[in-house]
């Protein structure tokens, strides 16, 4: 109890200290704010390598233009010297040079997917296998909650979790096999995503489902290669989304990038299929809202489809924030500038219409609004 009481002093400190931090949403000399440049970069989030902003100066300046919308963070970009001040120093270093408030994302469900770790000063998380199995909800809120203050106060305000995939399949490498899915009874799942979204939310943390429209019965990890799951694959993995859209518990979502025949008959990973996106999710599920990638670099997209392709279809298919994480392939590929200058290439060519960026712009401008992130007017 004394470990976690210092943990929520130093998470006051900071949260309060966040909260004086100076505005940001300026807009740069060069572009306009419902200019197609502007619209373009808020549709891109990569990551970098650096432990502090001043060590990209590339990057910042990619900001400072908007040919980026955000960064996300993992644990190559924590200071082990100083976690805490490092990490702090490094967003607000982004936020005031962004013409627009970044996303500033980070995979933190908890667990073996955790970036901010015990060895770094960080409060202790645990699996959302272990609160399933529990299943008490005050648990799964406590950690919640020491997770979404701890996000507030480094100046992180998206984190990719909860995770809705079911854990139907117990061999599954990537998300049973890693205590990542709470039950295999959809329920459940959708019992304590809730709690964690609306634990976020309190400390105005945007949160995003994944893996849609379901990862939890696959036997392949789409990190390392293809992942098909036409045979196994059920519609009860889509009912944890159901349930929570119904109810407007869901800030965002993030795709998976698994095969499903079913849903597709031109097998395309969910990431690039227009059916899954659009027809699925928009049409049948009734969902208008943020829809992020999963990682853009994971080999069972960069192994099989160019760039930009893998691009083009996805834009296409309706995601609204495209993540390239950098951690398999060269910055100097997949910078926020170059994917910037692919997806005006693609608009020039009449391959990605200005209506489709404007849609998402769109949705994630009311987004960033939405938690006060002091975006200009839609």
């Amino acid at each position: 109890m004394k470990n976690i009481n210092n943990y929520l002093s130093i998470l006051c400190t900071l949260i309060s200290s966040l909260l004086t931090l100076p505005a940001t949403g300026r807009q740069p000399e060069t572009m306009r704010a419902d200019s197609l440049e502007i619209m373009i970069g808020q549709m891109i989030m990569v990551g970098f390598h650096g432990k502090t902003a001043d060590a990209d100066t590339a990057l910042l300046n990619d900001i400072n233009k908007g040919y980026v919308g955000g960064v996300i963070l993992y644990e190559k970009n924590i200071s082990a010297s100083k976690p805490w001040r490092g990490l702090k120093n490094l967003t607000f270093t982004m936020q005031k040079a962004a013409s627009i408030p970044l996303w500033i994302a980070i995979d933190q469900e908890g667990g073996r997917i955790n970036r901010l770790k015990i060895k770094y000063g960080f409060p202790p998380s645990v699996t959302a296998e272990y609160l399933g199995n529990i299943d008490n909800p005050d648990s799964t809120r406590y950690y919640a909650d020491l997770t979404a203050a701890t996000l507030a106060g480094l100046g992180i305000n998206v984190n990719f979790a909860p995770v809705a995939d079911l854990a139907a399949n117990a061999a599954n490498p990537i998300i049973a096999g890693k205590g990542r899915a709470y039950s295999a009874d959809p329920s459940v799942v959708a019992r304590h995503a809730v709690v964690v979204v609306g634990s976020h939310r309190n400390f105005r943390i945007v949160t995003s489902l994944k893996h849609f429209p379901g990862h939890g019965s696959s036997t392949d990890d789409t990190h390392m290669g293809m992942a098909d799951v036409t045979a196994v694959w059920t519609p009860d993995e889509l009912i944890p989304y159901q349930i929570m859209i119904q109810a407007g518990k869901v800030d965002a979502i993030m795709t998976a990038h698994i095969i499903n025949g079913r849903l597709d008959s031109l097998e395309l990973p969910a990431t690039l299929s227009h059916a899954v996106i659009n027809g699925l999710l928009r049409n049948e599920l009734g969902y208008d809202g943020v829809v992020f990638s999963d990682d853009m670099h994971m080999r069972a997209i960069s192994d099989h489809y160019g760039l930009k392709t893998a691009i083009k279809l996805s834009i296409n298919a309706g995601v609204d924030v495209l993540l390239f994480s950098n951690n398999l392939a060269p910055e100097d590929e997949s910078g926020a500038r170059n994917i910037h200058l692919i997806i005006r290439s693609l608009i020039n060519e009449g391959s990605v219409g200005e209506d489709r960026i404007r849609e998402s712009y769109q949705r994630i401008i009311r987004l960033k609004n939405r938690y006060s992130l002091h975006v200009t007017p839609e």
